[in-house]
């Protein structure tokens, strides 16, 4: 049976998307940001023109993601939780092919890409239903 270290890079790799938690002049935020997981680090695609990425750097960070709402039948519902020291990036030319497009507005400003990655020290997997545990049995 997978660790949930595992079975938490399984799933994130099953959704494109997530959260970023943290905390700006002592205020929470969430920021959506694209996600890859390599190597067993979460790699971030955020925006930079929010100054999000600032808050995140050298923070430990929460990063979700979740198929809540987009769950096939078959799949089950199941959500990642990430926690971890978050620190600035420069993405290999392969990792940048795994982001894939990157968006060209961000609410009608031109998208400019900031690259974060979080190293896990905590890690947490939540599923409804048995069927992400039966699925995670036939996983190595």
């Amino acid at each position: 049976m997978p660790t949930d270290e595992q079975l938490a890079a399984g799933l994130l790799g099953r959704v494109e998307y997530g959260r970023v938690a943290a905390s700006m002049r002592a205020l929470p935020f969430l920021a959506a940001a694209r996600h890859i997981v390599v190597d067993g680090r979460v790699l971030l695609r955020m925006h930079k023109g929010y100054g999000h990425h600032q808050a995140c750097t050298g923070s430990v960070v929460a990063y979700g993601a979740d198929n809540l709402n987009s769950a096939r039948t078959a799949e089950g519902q199941w959500s990642v939780q990430v926690v971890g020291l978050c620190e600035a990036v420069e993405p290999t030319a392969a990792q940048l092919e795994r982001f894939g497009p990157a968006p060209h507005l961000v609410d009608g400003v031109p998208f400019e890409p900031v690259y974060l990655g979080i190293a896990p020290e905590f890690v947490t997997v939540h599923s409804m239903g048995d069927r992400l545990q039966r699925w995670s049995e036939h996983c190595p």
